[in-house]
């Protein structure tokens, strides 16, 4: 350092020091036991302490570092520098701190008003964070995949200790009061997770149980073979209806449920197989049974046509089932035979019924009588020239004897 001019201070015999500080002599302190130079350089070193100080403010806020602390290390400068126990050029130590002053207020306006910027952008991340949880936690229980909102809730929860830790801090009120409502949502959100897996585990557990009940009655029904299809069906619909339960057990379960279908359902498959073969041949015999009925013909000798469809309407009774989609053939064509023979034995019986024939001959005689009252009316007036008469007679005769040939066709 370069020695300091002795304007600035001097020492006396006694080796006191004193300073020259703005026009002013003051003493600031004592150093015996040595030289005077030593005495003087001791409070000069003092001084290049304090200088070093304030060039350090200097660059300090030449660097724009953080006005607070700059503001607070100008201060605590301003005050040594009031009545400082050092000897040099107080003065323009206290001018070049207040030259660096109004900066410092500059900083610190600059940073109050980004600290208002990033205590919103706090703020505002955490009310979404808060926000983002109160939606999590009022989602339908029963339409919330757990897995993934467990996943969103957690994310946030770190989101919000991150913010804590690295980000900007921000008033306490202000972060309690949003606090609140962020643990409130995953209060709510932990509550609705917990009914919603134990309401889960109850419906397991009630499905489950009736899905055991199904295998036992399944398993059960396969003793019963083939016949045991349609139960086996009904119990299909239950098992749908059923729920389903969770993990493993419930395929376990399926599967024993599904091999005692495959069972009965087997076995149902050789039962039908054998009875197409069956249903095959007692087709082909029915149908030839048809071709004999619809060959009779019993308008040559009804009696002996009824007794060879009597035979074979027994025969084919005893040829046994067809499939059920030949039983519609085979009976309309044997139906249509049956009715042939009903048909002409009721027009028989009709023709030989003696009320019906003592009925047709009334009608004869009383149709012969108005034909010859007619015939005798109609000679009468055409002897008497009378046409319009003449006229409605012979349309009256034409239309009795037209009646009379009906009659007859019917009785004969």
């Amino acid at each position: 350092m370069p020695p300091i001019s002795n304007s600035f201070g001097r020492v006396d015999n006694e080796n006191n020091v004193f300073v020259n500080d703005n026009g002013t002599e003051r003493k600031v302190g004592q150093y015996p036991g040595v030289t005077e130079a030593e005495a003087l350089a001791y409070f000069e070193r003092k001084f290049h302490e304090l200088e070093s100080n304030v060039r350090i403010l200097e660059q300090r806020v030449k660097n724009n570092a953080d006005a607070t602390s700059i503001a607070t290390a100008a201060a605590k400068l301003a005050s040594d520098l009031v009545d400082p126990t050092a000897v040099g050029n107080l003065q323009d130590l206290r001018d070049r701190v207040a030259a660096v002053t109004p900066n410092i207020e500059k900083m610190r306006a600059e940073k109050a008003q980004a600290n208002q910027k990033e205590t919103a952008a706090a703020l505002e991340l955490r009310n979404e964070i808060a926000q983002k949880a109160a939606i999590l936690a009022d989602k339908d229980p029963k339409k919330t995949q757990w897995k993934i909102a467990s996943k969103e809730m957690s994310d946030l929860f770190d989101s919000w200790q991150a913010s804590q830790k690295s980000g900007f801090k921000v008033p306490r009120k202000e972060a309690d009061a949003i606090w609140k409502v962020f643990s409130q949502a995953r209060t709510k959100f932990e509550s609705n997770k917990r009914a919603f897996f134990a309401e889960l585990t109850l419906v397991t557990k009630t499905a489950r149980a009736k899905k055991t009940e199904l295998v036992s009655k399944a398993e059960s029904l396969v003793a019963k073979g083939a016949e045991a299809a349609t139960d086996y069906r009904k119990l299909l619909g239950e098992w749908k209806l059923s729920g389903r339960s969770q993990g493993k057990q419930d395929d376990a379960l399926w599967d024993r449920f599904k091999a005692a279908g495959d069972a009965i359902y087997s076995l149902r498959k050789e039962t039908i197989a054998k009875e197409q073969v069956e249903y095959s041949a007692n087709y082909e015999a029915k149908v030839a049974l048809i071709v004999e009925a619809e060959k009779l013909d019993p308008t040559k000798g009804l009696a002996e046509a009824k007794k060879q469809l009597l035979s074979i309407q027994q025969r084919y009774e005893k040829a046994g089932k067809v499939s059920r989609e030949k039983i519609r053939e085979t009976d309309d064509r044997m139906r249509a035979v049956e009715k042939k023979f009903k048909d002409l034995e009721q027009e028989h019986w009709r023709k030989s019924d003696p009320a019906a024939i003592e009925r047709t001959n009334g009608v004869l005689s009383q149709l012969e009588e108005s034909i010859a009252n007619i015939e005798s009316d109609l000679s009468a007036a055409t002897a008497a020239n009378d046409s319009k008469k003449t006229k409605e007679l012979t349309e009256a005769l034409a239309a009795r004897k037209s009646w009379l040939e009906v009659v007859k066709q019917n009785a004969s």
